[in-house]
């Protein structure tokens, strides 16, 4: 699809959703901060002005105020997530004083379960590639990507094991309108997900704190009962974590598995020289960035790229474009195990709202494609079952991704 004007994109087109570098690439070298004609969003696509803006906390606040929402009519709408102000927010869409403290309460506990986490990890890919692997085939998507990080949280959070299924399923459900491409009867259904999980989280900390343990849950009891927190944002952390805690993993997980599957030289290389496997993983982040971008809020009159941004108007801050930029990275859309800037890249943002759980998906990561080069001499995709990516604005994730196993 050729496009011959900024004014003629249109950002929800499935062309682009498949394969947005094409997009990125026009606006970085025509738009680099660019309003979606209709709307008050702006997409920043360059890396440097994506830099300037993280690096504005006070102009461009982390506040998830609003979400792009496709109609089949006309241009997208903005679908209000603020509540008139009175939504509370926290760890990735609060600022601080409030992120830190929420930040502080989580990250120790992340650091000190992932240290001893290797053993439980490599356990977890075991069972799953056993339960997954059938007649030399895998839906490495559905199968490991999918199940593997949100097995994790919930270990890492407290909640029972025979409960992941069911929160997979209310975690991908209720984020799903953030990604914009929602019908009207599934944008019902993210909803009730969302209010269904909150209820269970809710549920399960009140228990929690009748008898707090060594976990998340008993963390953040203990914070509530020393007046740190109110119950109320304890559990949008839960929420946070759940429903948004293993997209980064999954689609890591799956989009370095992916890029693997069309590259049987780098296999080879790989399984000859197993620890290239972490400077591939900074590679797969930095070319297929699990999450495209992030929003910000904009808190005052003021201008970004030359362009000007009115108080109350969004950004999608955009880490995929951000990380092919060629005046940051030189022919960004080779995969080099030799870069020495590839782990400098933007795929869990930046500053001081750095993905907590970064180590934590890259060690799933490690974990999951050293058992897929380990226990196979080749694996490539299949031809008549083509994998398919989420449609989505704000999550570059595999909905299936079928692989032959030899």
């Amino acid at each position: 699809m050729t496009l011959t004007a900024p004014d003629a994109i249109d950002i929800f087109d499935p062309v682009h959703l498949d394969n947005p570098n094409p997009l990125y690439r026009q606006l970085r070298e025509q738009a680099p901060v660019y309003r979606i004609p209709g709307t008050d969003f702006h997409l920043v696509t360059s890396w440097d002005l994506v830099a300037e803006a993280v690096n504005q906390p006070e102009a461009f606040s982390s506040n998830l105020t609003g979400v792009l929402l496709r109609q089949p009519d006309g241009p997208p709408v903005t679908f209000d997530m603020d509540g008139g102000g009175q939504a509370v927010h926290v760890l990735a869409t609060a600022d601080d004083p409030a992120h830190l403290t929420h930040r502080k309460l989580v990250q120790p506990l992340l650091a000190k379960r992932i240290r001893g986490l290797g053993p439980t990890v490599r356990e977890l890919v075991d069972e799953l590639w056993s339960r997954g692997l059938r007649n030399g085939r895998i839906d490495w998507a559905t199968g490991m990507a999918d199940q593997l990080p949100l097995a994790l949280v919930a270990d890492i959070i407290g909640l029972p094991e025979s409960d992941v299924p069911q929160l997979l399923s209310w975690a991908y459900d209720s984020t799903e309108m953030l990604g914009g491409v929602v019908d009207a009867d599934r944008f019902g259904h993210s909803v009730t997900a969302a209010a269904e999980l909150t209820g269970y989280l809710y549920t399960t900390f009140k228990a929690a704190e009748a008898n707090p343990r060594d976990d998340l849950l008993g963390i953040l009891a203990r914070a509530c009962a020393a007046g740190e927190l109110s119950d109320a944002v304890a559990v949008l952390v839960l929420l946070q974590l759940v429903g948004a805690g293993g997209e980064s993993s999954a689609g890591l997980v799956a989009n370095s598995a992916r890029i693997l599957a069309t590259d049987p030289e780098l296999q080879d290389e790989l399984r000859r020289e197993p620890a290239l496997i972490p400077a591939f993983i900074d590679e797969a982040l930095r070319l297929e960035s699990p999450f495209r971008g992030h929003h910000r809020h904009v808190t005052e009159d003021t201008v970004l790229g030359g362009v000007n941004l009115p108080s109350g108007s969004h950004l999608l801050l955009m880490w995929g474009a951000a990380n092919r930029d060629p005046a940051r990275f030189e022919q960004p859309d080779t995969l080099d195990l030799d870069r020495r800037s590839g782990a400098n890249n933007l795929a869990f943002g930046r500053g001081v709202h750095f993905c907590v759980g970064s180590a934590l998906a890259k060690l799933e990561a490690t974990a999951a494609l050293t058992a897929l080069l380990e226990r196979s001499s080749r694996f490539t995709l299949i031809d008549d079952a083509p994998p398919q990516w989420f449609p989505s604005i704000f999550v570059r994730r595999h909905q299936t991704l079928p692989l032959h196993i030899s």
